[in-house]
């Protein structure tokens, strides 16, 4: 019996216990429903806004030659190592002709026998020719048959063809005596044009193959740098945006803490898809950038990041952009404020005409904010242009991101925080 009534007893504490910590646990929760939520603020001001599109790339000069051998064989001179600069015109180097003149030979030869196979057809020619006559003149007194007057007649025709042969070989030959004669005199190599050895793939020794036979080996390059570009990946996101003639500002890896400018001149149409097939698929475009600033510290292949001014508006209305966040459509419209210029007055005729959940702000009341929806425009890496829906001097909410992206709702109770306001003054 008195185990029953224990049992009974620690029934009843254990209840008691949890009514207490239900009843804590809901204080906790009430007292901080009605917390102030701690935030920044910022006035909303008129700004010059530079909307940019971020690229990264490399430097690479407008004009670049490769250079490489007609004709294969040894190098015997190379006249100039990498980073030289050269005049269009000057020696680059030589190679070796031996086999180039093993077939020249070959080829004069070939001309000299087709020149005299041109004499023996034309003898064999004329020898036809007399015999046709005497022939002919026989038939005509019927002291020839007509049999013997055919028979002589087909080889005369055949002597004229068999020469007129010959002459077409012989023209065959001298037209490919003088390729040959020209590839042996491209045995020497001189630059195409002005500008700096960029590139030298090879030594003086070494066999090279020519470009008659297959591709051939690339012995140099040879670069203008005086005129360089920029040659950037654009995402298919952004490539909208710019346009022939925006201008860039350039950060050089190489060469840091300065900034140099450009403007687009060239923007690719065919797209370059990288991973392909995988998630990390990626699909840019290329832009050219021609750089306006010269720097003879540029080097083919350095990197650079790119930001290309595609839109700048002046003296607009502007917020830091941290203090713009969105809101779902469904909740959206019975919060925001009825008196907002942008407020449709019939609800469902407003979400029909946003596709997308609106951007919203928070203006400072007092201790509470009001929930305003905005339209927005261009933004550059700090502010976001304001088209509709906030004046000039109004208070927002700028920080933090937590309030602003979840806490906050329409007349939540705030608290300016002092020590986090960061400085987003009117310019």
């Amino acid at each position: 019996m008195a185990k029953k009534k224990s049992k009974k007893k620690t029934i009843i504490i254990i209840g008691f216990i949890v009514i207490a910590v239900g009843a804590i646990v809901a204080f906790i929760f009430l007292n901080n429903s009605n917390q102030a939520i701690s935030v920044t603020t910022a006035k909303v001001a008129k700004r010059t806004i530079s909307q940019s599109v971020s690229a990264l790339g490399k430097i690479q000069p407008e004009t670049e030659v490769k250079i490489s051998s007609e004709t294969s064989g040894e190098i015997v001179m190379l006249g100039v190592k990498e980073g030289d600069s050269v005049r269009s015109g000057r020696l680059l180097a030589r190679i070796k002709p031996d086999i180039i003149e093993s077939q020249l030979e070959q080829f004069k030869a070939a001309a000299e026998a087709a020149k005299m196979d041109i004499d023996i057809s034309k003898a064999e020619k004329e020898r036809a020719e007399s015999d046709l006559k005497r022939v002919t003149e026989l038939y005509k007194k019927e002291f020839a048959s007509r049999q013997d007057f055919d028979l002589m007649k087909s080889t005369y025709d055949k002597s004229v063809s068999a020469y007129q042969a010959s002459l077409s070989r012989h023209q065959q030959s001298l037209a490919t005596l003088k390729q040959i004669e020209k590839t042996a005199s491209r045995t020497t190599i001189f630059a195409p044009i002005n500008g700096i050895v960029t590139k030298l793939n090879v030594e003086q020794g070494e066999k090279v193959v020519g470009t008659a036979q297959m591709a051939g080996t690339e012995m140099m390059m040879v670069s203008d740098l005086n005129t360089m570009n920029a040659m950037v990946d654009v995402d298919e996101n952004d490539i909208v945006l710019v346009k022939i003639g925006d201008t860039a500002k350039i950060e050089v890896d190489a060469i840091p803490d300065k900034y140099f400018k450009g403007v687009v001149i060239e923007i690719g149409h065919s797209a370059i898809v990288n991973s392909l097939g995988t998630q990390d698929q990626v699909t840019n475009f290329k832009v050219k950038i021609r750089l306006i600033d010269k720097d003879v510290q540029f080097r083919p292949g350095m990197s650079c990041n790119v930001d290309i001014m595609t839109q700048t508006k002046a003296n607009v209305l502007s917020v830091p952009l941290q203090s713009v966040t969105v809101r779902d459509t469904a909740t959206s419209f019975k919060d925001i404020d009825e008196k907002a210029s942008i407020q449709k007055k019939d609800e469902s005729e407003a979400k029909q005409k946003v596709k997308r959940p609106p951007s919203v702000v928070f203006v400072r009341n007092k201790d509470k904010v009001k929930m305003k929806y905005v339209k927005t425009g261009i933004s550059d890496k700090g502010f976001i242009e304001i088209i509709e829906g906030l004046k000039e001097n109004e208070e927002i909410v700028s920080g933090n991101y937590m309030a602003v992206s979840k806490l906050l709702k329409d007349d939540s109770k705030i608290k300016i925080d002092s020590s986090l306001t960061k400085k987003f003054k009117k310019p």
